[in-house]
């Protein structure tokens, strides 16, 4: 996937967000915090919104657009 969540995890890790923390403050469910640990899922609108919102941040800090390359049938960063 070409949106990569690095920075959100980083900011979450800085500001003292445990995953226990992120499922009791609803700021996404397990299925979308999984789903974006391991690249197959990403964010809706909504949740972007309440993560700025809560991070005091902007969507640019959260995520970033990383291009990807097919090299030997694979796919790689």
């Amino acid at each position: 996937m070409p949106i990569v969540y690095t920075k959100l995890f980083a900011l979450l890790k800085e500001k003292g967000y445990t995953t226990y923390r992120i499922r009791k403050e609803k700021l996404m469910g397990q299925g979308t915090l999984t789903a974006i640990k391991n690249g197959t899922g990403g964010l809706d609108a909504k949740t972007i919104a309440r993560l700025c919102e809560v991070l005091e941040c902007q969507p640019g800090d959260l995520m970033e657009y990383v291009k990807e390359t097919v090299e030997e049938g694979r796919k790689s960063k």
